[in-house]
């Protein structure tokens, strides 16, 4: 059986409680939201500190961390994890692949040309807390393979979806900034060479870098991942800086900053005319793209690129299982949630979308678990 690291498994628990406390503050806010003090909560979430509001804070800041996070996860993944070999790389990559291109495929079917085409990026991402979480509903009765590959299919999928953000949800960028956060990342990556172990001074170039990211006209959050990738993995063992700050953020990020993310994005006033947003050509290209698409695309590319020789599954990893592998991804929440604050500017439209993707998310994971536990009982 595949062995799990002793970081993976503080992850993958992190994870597991963090999709519980999610799919309880997601039920709260909408609860809230359109409840008799629905007003004031809205109103509370829109409040304006400085020059933005608290939701602008939370998704352009604190998810800065988030990102931060994946990124350490992805570093550990490719350096000695289930992405560290080329052969076990492969097939996470390439499922991660047709679980981007076909969602955004069948958006497109449904929206291209429309005012909605920009939404394409929506169905693409899975949302790493809820899919871990569901999974761990079902115990030890789930191979580490499964866990290991959904793991590193999320990851990668998150990435998809950073890249997508960076160069597709960018609309006017000014160079000035630009300049001085890649210089401020080349610096960072000058005292990686120079093996520069504390912690502080990359942290305080990671905060300049966000800083000019976020006045530069690419996505803040961004700058996360590129901090990630300058901070010095070592060996990877306790010591290392790496693990250091990743063991010290899986609880801040899975109690705090998730959950306030959940909180401020779905606090929705279901009007008179919500559920014709769920058969509106973007709502449809939403539900299809992750409840049918991502399945699709990762069985589909899995399923070719054995065929082909190139990769082969794990041991203990049976198709049944990347079915509901492919099942559990369709869980889009929180980075489908993230891009369609970028791809659209209409409050209606936004709110349609969210309500989307709560609804295919739900779907996802329903059938997900359903599957599971049925090929999980031999």
């Amino acid at each position: 059986m595949t062995r799990l690291s002793k970081l993976f498994t503080e992850f993958f628990e992190s994870e597991k409680a963090g999709g519980v406390i999610l799919i309880i503050c997601t039920v709260f806010s909408l609860w809230l939201s359109n409840s008799s003090i629905g007003d004031g909560y809205i109103a509370f979430w829109n409040t304006h500190i400085g020059s933005h509001s608290i939701t602008h804070w939370i998704n352009d800041g604190l998810m800065a961390i988030f990102f931060l996070l994946i990124g350490l996860e992805l570093e550990r993944e490719i350096y000695i994890g289930e992405l560290s070999e080329i052969k076990n790389a492969l097939l996470p990559v390439i499922a991660a692949l047709g679980g981007v291109l076909v969602p955004a495929g069948i958006y497109l079917l449904f929206n291209y040309g429309s005012a909605a085409q920009s939404g394409a990026g929506i169905p693409m991402a899975t949302d790493i807390a809820f899919a871990i979480g569901i999974l761990s509903l079902l115990g030890k009765r789930v191979p580490a393979s499964l866990k290991i590959f959904l793991t590193a299919l999320a990851v990668i999928d998150d990435l998809c979806a950073i890249i997508v953000i960076a160069v597709f949800y960018t609309t006017s960028i000014s160079f000035f900034y630009l300049g001085i956060a890649i210089g401020i990342f080349v610096a960072m990556l000058i005292m990686n060479r120079l093996k520069i172990r504390n912690l502080i001074p990359y942290l305080l170039g990671g905060v300049a870098m966000w800083y000019c990211m976020l006045h530069s006209g690419i996505h803040a959050t961004i700058a996360g991942v590129l901090t990630a990738f300058a901070i010095p993995f070592g060996s990877g063992n306790k010591k290392s800086t790496s693990y250091i700050l990743q063991h010290w953020l899986h609880k801040p990020v899975a109690f705090i900053i998730l959950p306030l993310f959940a909180l401020a994005n779905t606090c929705i006033a279901f009007g008179s005319d919500w559920t014709s947003g769920l058969f509106s050509d973007s709502g449809i290209g939403i539900y299809a793209g992750l409840v049918a698409g991502k399945p699709i695309g990762i069985l589909l590319f899995s399923a070719v690129a054995v065929a082909t020789g190139i990769c082969a599954l794990p041991g203990e990893l049976k198709w049944r299982h990347m079915a509901g592998a492919g099942l559990l991804a369709g869980i889009g929440f929180t980075m489908s949630i993230f891009v369609t604050l970028l791809a659209f500017t209409d409050p209606h439209l936004i709110d349609l979308s969210k309500i989307s993707i709560i609804f295919a998310s739900l779907t996802a994971g329903i059938l997900g678990l359903a599957w599971l536990k049925i090929v999980l009982r031999d």
